[in-house]
């Protein structure tokens, strides 16, 4: 196996950035996090890099040729070769005689490293240095952000419009300080009829965060029924402590939303819990959302029970299950068919989300005349 040999004598040191670089670095890991070994790693490839870019010296070199030791002690920059009997690839092998000139013990095929002097390569190294430095910072402050806002995904957070584009996509800035990102609120998750101008406050629910060449790209909803869920908890210390479970909830963004909930503690009202005194949580939700109807209902594993429930306000005389489907069929008062069935079949539609049933509602007089004739 090749051996690795150098001597002290033959280094040549450029302008000592040692002690100057690790200084820098240090403060960087103080201040952002990022540890030195990983700068320093970066650098070094930075300046093997820059150095393949070198006219004639470089050019003809792989990376694994080009060694770089960068300490306190100061930076060193070595071609890497093989001493050999008969050099037939110069760049790559040194004859063994002058590889003892470099290392007095040289033997065959050991790996001898031949200083470079980088003094006319010192303007090249510092400004890689540099660039490397702010590049590392700016990856790992991005990755920082993105790691952040991946672990908040299906949080609700308050930001700020920044502006809203010609397409109608709203960019809003999240977070504050450090955390501070822009989001984009796309037109497919804005509520219907909401209007942003730059400045507006707006609470939304991060979806997700995506990284791109710019920065994480942090994907926000106003639509999401997820929403809901979230204000319901911030309004509601019943939900927040666990005595009240939100089990589903169906909406029709800007227009209507459905929730059910159910107590784990009894004695505990969960509709009651939800609607607060004198109707002020359910009111202050109502508010966030602009004006969208809330049904809350409460759960049940009965099936006909819950999809009495979920077709609240209107009265439900009776609940059928059909055997071996997932639907039921269900029979309302005839005043109240225009009701459970909703405006555009909306108050049925999100029963059927709700619940997850296919919901088959008929008024109870032609129920009767179907059932009449078999009476008789």
């Amino acid at each position: 196996m090749a051996k690795t040999t150098r001597s002290k004598k033959n280094q040549v040191p450029e302008i000592n950035v040692g002690v100057e670089i690790f200084e820098s670095l240090r403060e960087l890991e103080r201040m952002k996090g990022i540890p030195v070994e990983d700068m320093v790693d970066r650098l070094k490839k930075a300046l093997v890099t820059a150095y393949q870019k070198e006219p004639e010296a470089g050019q003809a070199l792989p990376a694994e040729n080009v060694a770089v030791e960068l300490s306190e002690a100061g930076l060193f920059m070595y071609q890497v070769k093989t001493a050999v009997e008969e050099v037939w690839d110069a760049p790559l092998e040194i004859h063994i005689d002058a590889a003892r000139k470099i290392q007095p013990n040289a033997q065959l095929g050991d790996s001898i490293r031949i200083p470079i002097d980088i003094k006319s390569f010192g303007r090249i190294a510092a400004k890689n240095a540099k660039g490397i430095i702010i590049q590392g910072i700016r990856e790992k402050e991005r990755d920082a952000i993105y790691q952040s806002y991946s672990a908040k995904s299906q949080e609700l957070m308050t930001g700020t419009v920044l502006r809203v584009d010609p397409e109608g996509d709203i960019f809003v800035r999240i977070g504050t300080g450090t955390d501070a990102n822009d989001a984009v609120l796309r037109v497919s998750e804005q509520i219907p009829g909401e209007v942003y101008e730059a400045g507006d406050k707006i609470r939304v629910y991060v979806l997700e965060a995506h990284r791109s060449a710019r920065g994480p790209l942090v994907h926000v909803s106003r639509t999401h029924p997820n929403l809901v869920r979230r204000l319901f908890e911030l309004e509601t210390p019943e939900i927040a402590s666990g005595e009240v479970e939100v089990r589903n909830i169906a909406r029709e963004a800007g227009s209507r939303s459905k929730m059910a909930v159910r107590a784990t503690v009894e004695g505990v009202d969960p509709v009651g819990a939800c609607v607060g005194p004198r109707g002020g949580r359910v009111g202050a939700v109502v508010e966030e959302l602009h004006g969208e109807k809330i049904d809350i209902v409460v759960y049940s594993e009965d099936p006909c029970e819950y999809v009495k429930a979920a077709l609240s306000p209107a009265d439900v005389l009776s609940v059928e299950v059909v055997p071996g489907q997932k639907a039921c069929k269900v029979v309302v008062p005839d005043d109240q068919l225009s009701l459970a069935i909703g405006k555009e079949g909306q108050n049925a539609r999100l029963a059927a989300r709700l619940t997850s049933y296919k919901i088959d509602i008929k008024p109870a007089s032609q129920v009767e005349e179907v059932s009449a004739p078999a009476e008789q």
